[in-house]
């Protein structure tokens, strides 16, 4: 159940980056957002007028589409006049842009077609530098403002069918930290949220994403954080209540980066193994 409106986010302004529909985590971020009082501007790529239903959203929580290609300086420039010129400046962007090019085209890790690697990284990791830098650029971050980008665990351990978006993941996080350092001289905080394997229209597009999903529930003390909670998650991390909390990688997989392996893991590979005996 969402959690009630706690008015966290009283009077913040923000831009968040990649909701597609009603499966997109930015998608839950931003009903969380409006329902605890912020106002915000959402945006995706051109593309997405036609492969998603972000109307909908725009109308449930009073707020403006800016269509825009997160990696274009060009496109992301002009978003950000556009919210300089409305809000003046703002508290908080939300990174929820992720797709895997090779990934989606079933080309193995070890086999890559590189230029689709590099858009990979450019939609999935640089984007986040790009959207920093122009926010900046325009002096559109206020002091005291937070940036949350959503990352994977796979950044730091290998998911075989995760492939490419492993090493995107890990650059977004580099990233995250790289500009930490530098955002911290405004006061501004960054972070990443890496979350629990969660069904949406990107996961969808990964082989074998059932069983990530099936194994991380079964390794889990709380099994996975749905989308929901990852929203009121980040609500936190988009309030003052975490205004110290910057450079972090934040794991909201109930509990999965901490476990080795669980009793019910066990016992489904006794199982397996018995089954094979028989």
């Amino acid at each position: 159940m969402a959690a009630s409106d706690s008015g966290l986010l009283d009077g913040k302004t923000g831009v968040i980056f990649g909701a597609l529909n009603e499966s997109s985590i930015a998608w839950s971020i931003a009903e969380a957002a409006h329902r605890h009082g912020a106002r915000f501007v959402l945006s995706n790529a051109p593309v997405a007028r036609r492969l998603g239903s972000l109307d909908a959203l725009a109308e449930a929580t009073d707020s403006p589409i800016i269509w825009a290609d997160a990696t274009s300086d060009d496109d992301l420039s002009e978003l950000f006049a556009q919210v300089k010129e409305e809000y003046g400046t703002i508290d908080f962007i939300v990174h929820a842009i992720g797709m895997g090019v090779n990934v989606r085209k079933d080309r193995p890790y070890e086999d890559l077609n590189y230029n689709w690697y590099q858009k990979t990284l450019d939609i999935s990791a640089i984007s986040l530098h790009r959207i920093v830098h122009h926010a900046m650029q325009h002096e559109c971050l206020a002091s005291g403002g937070s940036v949350v980008a959503l990352s994977y665990i796979g950044a730091q351990r290998i998911f075989s069918k995760y492939s490419e978006m492993g090493d995107a993941k890990a650059l977004l996080e580099s990233i995250v930290r790289s500009w930490g350092y530098r955002l911290g001289q405004h006061g501004i905080r960054i972070n990443a949220v890496s979350q629990s394997p969660t069904v949406t229209t990107a996961g969808s597009g990964i082989s074998g994403f059932d069983s990530m999903y099936d194994f991380a529930e079964q390794i889990s003390p709380l099994g996975n954080a749905d989308a929901e909670s990852c929203a009121d998650f980040t609500v936190a991390l988009l309030s003052d209540l975490t205004r110290m909390v910057t450079m972090q990688t934040l794991y909201h997989d109930g509990g999965f980066s901490s476990m080795g392996v669980s009793d019910e893991l066990i016992d489904a590979f006794a199982d397996m193994a018995a089954e094979d005996e028989g």
